[in-house]
């Protein structure tokens, strides 16, 4: 099995998730990520399968509603949230949910959850990919919001998720995260960061990540999860603009997903 070059929800907002499958279809993407949000239909596991009926493409992986902005997407309650992420995922054929290490605060959700996850990966063949997060800054002060950390080699998880706009804001070595994960590495976020202390999620090749190389090193080493498109386009003046990224974006992983072959004859004849 070779990997898969899907395109996150994500990348499409603010338009719907409906526009976002009808994009990465006509452009060439090999499934979706969905995102789940606000949007009633990111969350609806029945709406989601007429999309896919629809335009033809898979839903490979599902992001669960851990950000700020969805902390009231599917209830309150962390676990209740995870489990119906898996229920999607296991509806939709999709392989992998990817979620975030615990907010600091989250208390009772953070002391359970590395035991709490790897108990849930023993009940089905869904993968759950922990994502490297980043430390939050203000003015030069650094906070600490993420528990047991966000630095996901800190912890023996199963599965994981590398995410270049999020290795940008740590100040982390993608390639070193990367070698360091190994084969727990299921999962890329594709993406582009300049440095800065915002998450940034650029176009690949945008940015100062080494987006290119990474994606040649794990091809190299047989990696054959997916590669998710996930930039932000809300600042694009219009739906070309949008989709001449996701265009780019999409011709970056596979220009460099190809691995060489290796010529055992030295180049002789």
């Amino acid at each position: 099995m070779s990997a898969l070059v899907t395109l996150s929800t994500s990348s499409t907002f603010p338009e719907s998730t409906a526009a976002a499958f009808e994009m990465a279809a006509r452009l060439g993407y090999d499934g979706v990520e969905v995102m789940v949000l606000s949007d009633p239909v990111s969350q609806d596991p029945v709406a989601l399968q007429r999309l896919v009926d629809h335009y033809g493409i898979p839903i490979t992986s599902i992001h669960a509603p851990c950000l700020l902005v969805s902390q009231a997407v599917w209830g309150t309650e962390p676990w209740g949230k995870l489990r119906k992420a898996q229920v999607a995922a296991e509806l939709l054929g999709a392989s992998t949910v990817v979620v975030h290490p615990p907010f600091r605060w989250q208390r009772d959700y953070v002391r359970d959850f590395i035991s709490g996850i790897d108990a849930m990966a023993n009940e089905t063949d869904v993968k759950f990919a922990v994502e490297n997060m980043f430390p939050w800054r203000a003015a030069s002060r650094e906070f600490a919001a993420y528990a047991p950390g966000w630095d996901v080699r800190d912890e023996d998880y199963r599965h994981t998720t590398l995410d270049l706009s999020h290795t940008s804001v740590s100040g982390s070595d993608a390639l070193e995260m990367a070698d360091d994960l190994g084969d727990r590495l299921v999962h890329i976020h594709l993406a582009d960061g300049s440095g800065s202390s915002r998450d940034e999620h650029l176009v690949p090749g945008q940015g100062s990540q080494p987006c290119g190389a990474l994606l040649q090193r794990v091809m190299e080493r047989g990696f054959d999860g997916h590669v998710v498109v996930e930039i932000s386009t809300r600042k694009a003046a219009d739906r070309d603009s949008r989709e001449r990224d996701l265009r780019d974006a999409l011709r970056f992983a596979r220009d460099h997903m190809i691995v060489e072959p290796v010529d055992i004859y030295g180049g002789g004849n």
